[in-house]
């Protein structure tokens, strides 16, 4: 009697634990490839910015300083926006059409999936700021008393913390209409309390004390900063330590909450 050996296979593991550096750039290609056939989105994340501004400025014809005074916190505020947008829909069009749930049965965990997407948006987060922050400079007369390299730290910053909400929201919304919704919860509530439109310290100190634990406040005040002082200071350093720790810990919410398909 013949007796055939059955092949023991030894399977990578499902939704792997640890970060691998070639699955998250794999990702992060082919996140990159998909977008370079979607005009639309593309214009959304790097062009809209632009736009915004130009308007902004124009807005303000007649009140240069007004610009000076607002233009470089929206620097940071649309490209934040914009990159929660576009960043929540993509992924829940991943969940939602049965792509996620196929990659996640690879041997690609939930950090390289968030970390690639993160690597693949964050790339494009540095041309959308650095096309932003060159025009409100160089092209409508942005005046900052600091450097416009510090001005493109902070806007880069405000749009990886954008797209690690985005990434993170999109675990909680089963449409991409759901995923819409959530700009008037996550983003609105910080656009107002930012200090943006008023000085914080003139808030009512319930909302005072509200705006002191929202990343984009930070965001605002590193922006001040810039404008203010010359030389980088110590709070311009605490609030962009601040940005880029709040983004980091909502990628890490996002890959604990990240689901493989939407019910």
């Amino acid at each position: 009697m013949t007796t055939t050996a059955t092949p023991t296979t030894t399977a990578g593991p499902v939704g792997g634990s640890a970060i691998s550096y070639s699955r998250t750039t794999a990702t992060a290609a082919r996140v990159l490839r998909q977008l370079r056939h979607d005009p639309r989105t593309i214009a959304l994340m790097i062009l809209i910015p632009c736009v915004m501004l130009f308007l902004l400025r124009y807005v303000f014809d007649g009140s240069p300083r007004t610009f000076d005074s607002i233009g470089a916190s929206l620097l940071g505020i649309f490209p934040l926006i914009t990159m929660f947008l576009v960043t929540s829909i993509a992924t829940l069009r991943e969940r939602t059409s049965g792509t996620l749930e196929r990659l996640l049965a690879m041997p690609l965990g939930k950090g390289d999936l968030i970390a690639g997407y993160a690597l693949a948006f964050g790339t494009l987060a540095i041309i959308q700021s650095a096309l932003a922050t060159g025009l409100a400079v160089w092209f409508l007369g942005l005046d900052v008393t600091g450097s416009p390299w510090l001005l493109l730290l902070v806007a880069l910053l405000d749009a990886l913390l954008g797209t690690a909400l985005g990434l993170f929201v999109s675990a909680f919304a089963s449409s991409e209409f759901q995923a819409v919704q959530f700009m008037p919860a996550v983003i609105f509530p910080q656009l107002l309390l930012c200090g943006l439109f008023t000085p914080r310290s003139a808030m009512h100190p319930a909302l005072e004390a509200i705006s002191d634990v929202l990343p984009m406040s930070y965001a605002v005040d590193g922006m001040n900063e810039v404008l203010k002082h010359t030389d980088v200071t110590a709070t311009f350093v605490r609030d962009a330590l601040i940005v880029a720790g709040c983004a980091l810990l909502v990628l890490t919410l996002g890959a604990a909450t990240l689901r493989r398909r939407t019910p």
